[in-house]
């Protein structure tokens, strides 16, 4: 509210506030009931709202807040009125996922207040409208939105707003790569939660929810983890199933890249059953995130499974990547560029998109492509400023380097990038960034130096039950242990002839052209060819060609 439960001390209601700002749902619940039985008041009708919310009683908080709407409405109060409809556009997201009843809803705030000065409720308005532009992924309107709410908050001396339009600038800057900024505003605004300054209690720990998904955005997991332990000692004291569902799927997510897959598994199974009863609207995340688990360990049905009850576009990179297992890289291509579209350029949250499009660029030989996917990795990397970003940059420069035949720029990338993703405890990650060293190393005959690379792979995928990876770790342990001239059991005759003209340095076109085929066909024989052999690019399988003796037998078959 814009007053203070003090503010309403000769309010019928008042002891019924005194409880809810202690975070006694329950007494506070049956208090507003028993006001409301003799006295129908915004107020009361609004504080019951709250009991509601923080007890998951979705029913109830859109009948209290629409009453509590109508009567501010019917007695002139537009600034109250308004104030209500922007919570229920929030609500209409947190609980139903309904962005364009969201829209309406804050439309009618808009109504009543536009021609009035500014007060709070311009800044409620600019802030939830902030929140729903952050949540359709066009951040620079949200931080604009998130800086005029903060600047009213402060100016109005409204503590809620000031902080909560700060944390929504932040976070704004932050995914616009503008990481000093946004973390500075959101360092201000955390504080202040921290301190008790906020007089709605989910204020503050929604200030700190922004900070943890920042700090999730720019890698940085020793910092979310942390504000993570004080975000479920918050959801913990109130007993709130939906800050606690928000904690443990950014658990789930910080335990995921340490590598720690059982506990990851057990917090994104808790994450999904708390959202499933308190948000439905938000459980997605989740469920993506343990698909994406699922995928890591081999579980691809499971994964699958998973990925189809996910009604939102969030599903796309995971189902990217396991065309990607699959050797299907046109797929997987398409569906990362069609995720690409919707986010803005220049935006932290193309980066795992873009980590999988350098690599089904090269899987399909589009090496510009590659290429061009790599520099843009580059440069948000240096605008997050954080080690393992830099690392993600590093290992794609590197694969475009080898595909473009450059293996001495390659390695020094290969192993900057193995360094900083032990150092900052991601061994998945540094198992991958080994497996192309290994490759690399085995396409210059340094057999010794590739098979303990593989080896390392191998130890680490097996100890954190990596089966997919592992799978493909192994394959590349024996192609190090196998004599150079690999035989090729897996292959048919006319993959091997396209093997062959690979070798050769042809395009599709002209194998095509050679074998008297159409390029659709060829096409689907090196997408074969690379999942058979397990490959990750038409390079390395022109390399693997010339180590198996195809091109010496193409040599001598021209003779």
């Amino acid at each position: 509210m814009n007053e203070s439960p003090a503010s309403l001390a000769t309010d019928p209601a008042h002891a019924a506030w005194v409880e809810l700002s202690e975070g006694r749902w329950q007494a506070a619940r049956e208090l507003f009931r028993q006001a409301l039985a003799s006295s129908e008041t915004a107020a009361a009708w609004e504080g019951l709202s709250w009991t509601a919310w923080w007890l998951d009683d979705a029913a109830t908080v859109f009948d209290a807040r629409e009453r509590a709407f109508r009567l501010y409405k019917r007695a002139g109060d537009a600034p109250n009125a308004a104030r209500m409809a922007a919570w229920l556009a929030a609500d209409e997201l947190d609980f139903h996922g309904a962005a364009a009843v969201a829209s309406g809803w804050l439309a009618r705030a808009h109504r009543l207040v536009d021609d009035l000065d500014p007060g709070p409720a311009h800044g409620w308005l600019a802030f939830f409208e902030g929140y729903v532009a952050s949540m359709r992924g066009d951040a620079e309107l949200a931080g604009e939105l998130g800086a005029r709410a903060a600047e009213l908050g402060r100016r109005l001396e409204v503590p809620d707003l000031a902080m909560l339009g700060l944390a929504l600038e932040g976070s704004a800057l932050v995914a616009r790569g503008r990481t000093d900024e946004g973390m500075s505003r959101l360092d201000e605004a955390t504080a202040a939660a921290v301190e008790g300054e906020a007089a709605l209690p989910i204020s503050g720990a929604w200030a700190c929810c922004f900070l943890v998904s920042s700090c999730l955005t720019v890698r940085d997991l020793e910092r979310a983890s942390e504000w993570c332990d004080r975000i479920a000692a918050f959801a913990e004291r109130y007993g709130s199933r939906y800050l606690l569902a928000f904690c443990r799927s950014e658990y789930g997510a910080v335990y995921l890249w340490r590598g720690d897959w059982e506990r990851a598994g057990s917090f994104l199974e808790a994450a999904i059953e708390d959202y499933s009863r308190s948000r439905p609207a938000f459980v997605s995340s989740a469920l993506v995130q343990l698909a994406e688990l699922q995928r890591r360990r081999g579980l691809v049905a499971e994964a699958a499974r998973l990925l189809d009850e996910v009604s939102s576009g969030a599903a796309t990179l995971v189902r990217a990547r396991l065309a990607l297992d699959a050797g299907d890289a046109a797929t997987a291509s398409e569906l990362v560029e069609r995720h690409l579209r919707g986010q803005d350029e220049g935006s932290l949250r193309r980066v795992p998109a873009l980590e999988v499009l350098v690599r089904a660029k090269l899987a399909t030989g589009e090496l510009d492509q590659a290429h061009a996917a790599a520099r843009e990795l580059e440069e948000l990397s240096r605008a997050a400023a954080t080690a393992p970003m830099q690392a993600a940059a590093k290992l794609a420069q590197g694969m475009v380097a080898i595909a473009r035949g450059d293996p001495e720029l390659a390695r020094p990338l290969f192993e900057d990038t193995i360094d900083t993703l032990l150092q900052v405890g991601a061994p998945f990650e540094a198992a991958q960034a080994r497996l192309e060293l290994s490759r690399m190393l085995l396409e210059l005959e340094r057999r010794e130096a590739a098979e303990r690379e593989a080896r390392l792979a191998v130890d680490a995928l097996a100890a954190i039950g990596a089966a997919g990876e592992l799978g493909r770790a192994r394959r590349q342990l024996e192609a190090c242990l196998a004599p150079s001239a690999t035989v090729l059991p897996a292959v048919t005759p006319r993959e091997r002839d396209v093997l062959r003209l690979l070798a050769e340095g042809l395009t599709n076109r002209q194998i095509a052209e050679r074998l008297v085929i159409s390029e659709h066909t060829v096409h689907r024989h090196v997408t074969n060819v690379l999942r058979k052999l397990d490959l990750p690019s038409r390079a390395a399988a022109a390399a693997y060609a010339v180590r198996a003796g195809l091109a010496e037998s193409a040599a001598r078959s021209d003779d």
